[in-house]
């Protein structure tokens, strides 16, 4: 199914209901710009809220499974759209207190932190590698996002695989940071307490100015939009990047995290 045969599906949906874009809003806790903005094919829809709409709707479930079935992705369901906003996004800005973010991960690093605890099945977790690669893609594009990454120093001392494995990825790290879209940061610890111990985020700048979230838990992360989220999150990043070494000084002290020159 084509994603314009669901967004008629969606304001077919809606009519049956005699529910307006803007009761829709009101009726799920999204945002009327972020209603319209997939009704018109702006912004590809999450299974999220796709579910929300079915809830609201009384549908049934059916706008999330035609959506499920239009995706074909092979990530958790709540994560089946990121890609796309990713793809999207004019500016990414990604804080990882715990791991290297994703986006700048080596395949091994990868699939050491997905096979960890034997949770998935190894062609799971061939899955979950791939899409994770896939998404790296955006860093090589002519026209990429600006990314800019702040990742604790602890992240990189975390000998994720094995030290042959680590020290792939620190070096992997320093080429990437060479990238014309990358702008990367360490959140050194000597800064202690900071204020976002509770775990990381990834936010989306959006053409038109809009902004999406991506939280991710131990038990199911989500995809929001809410601007009280979305605000608080932007504070939590600014004092988090006036926090961290400058570009230059975060790749001295990785460098001197390499065990080989």
């Amino acid at each position: 199914m084509e994603i314009e045969k669901w967004i008629r599906a969606l304001k077919a949906a809606r009519a049956g209901a005699d529910v307006s874009q803007e009761g829709l809003a009101a009726l799920i806790k999204w945002s009327p710009s972020t209603v319209a903005a997939i009704e018109t094919g702006r912004r590809r829809p999450t299974v999220e809220f796709a579910m929300a709409a079915d809830e609201a709707l009384g549908t049934c479930g059916l706008l999330a499974g035609l959506l499920r079935d239009d995706e074909g992705l092979t990530g958790p369901a709540w994560f089946e759209s990121w890609p796309g906003h990713e793809e999207q996004a004019v500016r990414l800005l990604d804080f990882e207190p715990c791991l290297v973010p994703g986006l700048l991960q080596t395949e091994e690093y990868a699939r050491a932190v997905v096979s960890a605890g034997g949770l998935h099945r190894s062609e799971r977790v061939e899955e979950l590698v791939n899409l994770r690669m896939s998404r790296q893609r955006l860093l090589h594009r002519e026209h990429s996002p600006e990314c800019v990454f702040v990742i604790d120093e602890s992240a990189l001392r975390r000998r994720i695989g094995g030290p042959a494995v680590m020290e792939r990825q620190l070096g992997w790290l320093l080429e990437a940071a060479e990238l014309s879209p990358v702008r990367l940061h360490v959140l050194p610890l000597d800064v202690g307490a900071h204020v976002s111990m509770g775990g990381g985020f990834l936010l989306a700048e959006l053409p038109g100015n809009d902004r999406l979230l991506c939280l991710d838990t131990a038990a199911r992360g989500q995809i929001a939009d809410h601007p009280e989220w979305i605000r608080w999150v932007q504070r939590k990043w600014e004092h988090l990047l006036g926090e961290a070494l400058s570009q230059s000084a975060s790749l001295d002290l990785i460098n001197k995290l390499k065990v080989t020159p």
